[in-house]
């Protein structure tokens, strides 16, 4: 029986999210996988490791200061597995009904559901980017939006793709990743909730030949800051006229930058409700 190691550390849901954001761009991943969850005033951050963590390591990696207490310990396999179905309740964002294949039941008439597993690729739809990006295409949906050319920049699991595809069965859908199991679990996840007709692929960037000459009337880009900033030309250049793209893994301390790199590729930009400390921003292209 494989034993995992959990590390687990209690702060102010921004304080961890920094660290989220500095493990979510660590390469080679310094842990199998992380999450947060909310406990009244303060979060939890737990991080799941294949083997005992050198505690002092993970601290450089991540930015977890010495004046944050951390406890870790060995948990066996089928305790993670029973805790993760615990941890992971149906999230509902919109329209749109997220959940693990032992909540199949719960979701309620008129929700479109989307199955969706912890797994190694980020979004499960628990984290604020990937709710607040679901709310705000629930909500252009709502206002009468029929997009005919999707592509989901920086895929994960592929959950943004897989709700499109759902509320937009007609729809061109292209799905991207830098990393190639993000893309074999997205393709998974495909399956898994019935729609085979994304097109998903290993890409970096913006840089395949599917994108060359390629414009879309949505965009997804639930990335990262950076990322999000040094892309903004790009997006809008494969945006199709009158096209929006809904932007998010960003901070609220960086919604001020993403939102002037996008206004300077002459894109008009309009913020979301933030959720839990993150972003979520729509930008815009002229008719």
């Amino acid at each position: 029986m494989t034993t995992l190691w959990r590390l687990t550390a209690l702060s102010d849901f921004a304080t961890l999210a920094d660290v989220v954001e500095r493990l979510d761009e660590a390469y080679p991943p310094v842990a199998l996988s992380w999450a947060i969850f909310e406990e009244g005033p303060t979060a939890r951050l737990d991080v799941l490791f294949q083997s005992m963590p050198d505690e002092a390591a993970f601290r450089a990696a991540s930015g977890i200061s010495e004046d944050i207490p951390v406890e870790f310990g060995p948990l066996p396999e089928e305790d993670w597995v029973r805790l993760s179905l615990q941890g992971l309740k149906p999230v509902d964002a919109g329209r749109f009904t997220l959940f693990g294949a032992h909540d199949r039941d719960a979701v309620e008439a008129g929700q479109i559901g989307i199955e969706i597993e912890a797994g190694p690729a980020f979004g499960t739809g628990h984290h604020g980017t990937t709710r607040g990006c679901l709310i705000a295409f629930s909500e252009m949906l709502d206002a009468g939006a029929e997009p005919g050319t999707v592509f989901d920049l920086g895929c994960g699991t592929a959950v943004l793709a897989i709700a499109a595809a759902k509320a937009l069965p007609d729809a061109e859908i292209l799905a991207s990743d830098i990393d190639p199991e993000a893309v074999e679990e997205s393709a998974e996840n495909c399956t898994k909730n019935t729609t085979p007709g994304i097109d998903c692929f290993v890409a970096e960037g913006l840089d395949h030949p599917k994108l060359a000459g390629h414009q879309f009337e949505l965009i997804f880009a639930n990335i990262l800051a950076g990322p999000l900033v040094e892309l903004a030309p790009g997006v809008a250049d494969i945006l199709a006229p009158g096209g929006k793209v809904i932007l998010s893994g960003l901070l609220t301390e960086q919604e001020a930058w993403v939102r002037a790199a996008y206004e300077a590729a002459g894109l008009s930009v309009h913020r979301q409700p933030p959720l839990e400390g993150w972003e979520t921003l729509i930008a815009s292209k002229a008719a």
